[in-house]
């Protein structure tokens, strides 16, 4: 089922700003497992899928906060952090696929020009290790980490940020999300949202309840075209 809600253009050609994990690329099974890894280093083992699911949306940082002190780690969150990127940056090299439909509404979007960029919680290695694995490097150039704003996701910084790098009017952006904390973030950042359930059972989210576009099915019911034609107004 496609549920389609109002967003009000403020532009004839919006920019249209990417979540990176679990929108463009199904990495999350990768951070799973660095995650994994890293808290069973340190003592932790057990660390399952369902736990995981819970920080998806979340930066890795913020992420790795909440699990020291869960988990009651003394190593500095800087030392996970760390940890946690080299782990993923050899499963992702490894191997790391762009979902096809979301590759085919981007080459929608840089064909008719649209202005491109990715905002995400990961590392900004990482998040130029995955786009160059999946061949996106070249046409998405524009790139914010949440390491280089003061503020993760649901905060609006990596979005605004994005959109300042684009030279863009916030109302005139549009994101492309996965997770409600992502939906939330570019509610208060002020611009529309694609969304696309990563785990479909949050598809009743509050935070995906502003979203202009919804795909309540996740990647298997997104559709790149009605999306393209939803952003661009059928231009």
């Amino acid at each position: 089922m496609l549920v389609r809600m109002s967003f009000s253009r403020h532009s004839r050609s919006p920019a249209v700003i990417f979540d990176l994990d679990g929108t463009l690329v199904d990495s999350e099974p990768h951070y799973y497992e660095a995650g994994r890894r890293v808290l069973e280093q340190y003592g932790m083992p057990g660390f399952s899928w369902e736990e995981h699911t819970r920080f998806i949306g979340i930066g890795t940082r913020e992420t790795l906060e909440a699990l020291r002190r869960e988990y009651g780690i003394e190593a500095p969150v800087d030392e996970l952090l760390a940890a946690k990127n080299r782990a993923y940056l050899e499963l992702a090299r490894a191997h790391t696929e762009a979902f096809p439909e979301m590759r085919r509404f981007v080459d929608l979007l840089h064909g008719a020009g649209v202005p491109l960029a990715v905002a995400s919680g990961s590392s900004r290695a990482a998040i130029e290790a995955v786009l160059a694995c999946t061949g996106l490097a070249g046409v998405l150039t524009t790139l914010v980490s949440a390491e280089e704003v003061e503020h993760g996701k649901p905060e609006p910084d990596v979005f605004l940020e994005a959109a300042r790098r684009l030279g863009a009017a916030p109302g005139g952006c549009v994101v492309v999300e996965d997770a409600p904390p992502g939906a939330e973030a570019a509610r208060r950042a002020g611009m529309g949202c694609v969304a696309v359930p990563y785990v479909p059972g949050t598809a009743d989210d509050p935070a995906f309840a502003s979203a202009g576009l919804l795909f309540p099915g996740g990647q298997k019911e997104f559709d790149a075209r009605r999306a393209y034609e939803w952003v661009t107004g059928g231009n």
